[in-house]
């Protein structure tokens, strides 16, 4: 339970949910960027465009890190409505750190569209099909396999395989040659490398997260 007094042991507990944080946007970002640069190149696009979209693979959650507290700190994936609503501004956020520090209008369509899905159920702007940036059309993949390979407090991360089946189930949200890329990269012999990354991010997280487990009851 939190209570109203911030303890010593609140601080503690704060500061190990931070650590999650910003150890899991790092290792995500690091996945999404090798995995954008992968996909990109096989869609035959320009050096400079997979240069962008590896630069906006690793940078499109930052935003995340100004509303920590309602991603990080509980049991179960669930969020409130209202806190649905505010998290959905991270790619928003993103965009406008990224903007106030220059970076090029591809790197940020992509960043700011990266959560639009094909069919127009996405978000901020609801965009459809190919009025979404090809680079946000790329991130979104790449966001949420990275998503689905990795550890989370309330669930195990999935195989590279089963991460692919279940974006198979949702694939109205994706471009579809997008997608065919992603499964080329996947399976790969230049995904082994990225795959040992995924691996090595499992095992980090399985600790900070038995390490946050022991605290967070002294909320």
């Amino acid at each position: 339970m939190i209570k109203a007094d911030i303890s010593s042991n609140y601080k503690m507990s704060h500061e190990i949910i931070l650590e999650i944080d910003l150890e899991d946007l790092i290792k995500h970002g690091i996945v999404v960027s090798n995995l954008a640069e992968m996909v990109t190149r096989e869609l035959g696009e320009s050096d400079e465009f997979i240069s962008n979209m590896a630069q906006a693979g690793l940078l499109h959650d930052i935003g995340k890190l100004r509303i920590a507290n309602y991603l990080y700190g509980r049991q179960n994936g669930e969020l409130k409505v209202e806190e649905i609503k505010y998290v959905r501004m991270h790619s928003v956020l993103s965009y406008g750190i990224l903007k106030k520090q220059g970076y090029e209008h591809t790197i940020l369509d992509a960043v700011l569209y990266h959560h639009e899905n094909y069919d127009g159920s996405g978000y901020p702007n609801n965009l459809k099909g190919e009025n979404i940036p090809l680079g946000a059309r790329i991130l979104r993949l790449c966001d949420v396999f990275g998503a689905l390979v990795a550890n989370r407090p309330y669930r195990e991360a999935f195989s590279p395989d089963k991460a692919i089946r279940l974006m198979i189930k949702e694939i109205k949200n994706f471009d579809m040659e997008c997608f065919l890329a992603l499964q080329r990269a996947v399976h790969s012999e230049k995904f082994n490398k990225l795959a040992e990354i995924i691996e090595e991010n499992k095992k980090s997280s399985k600790n900070i997260y038995r390490k946050a487990e022991m605290n967070l009851d002294l909320w």
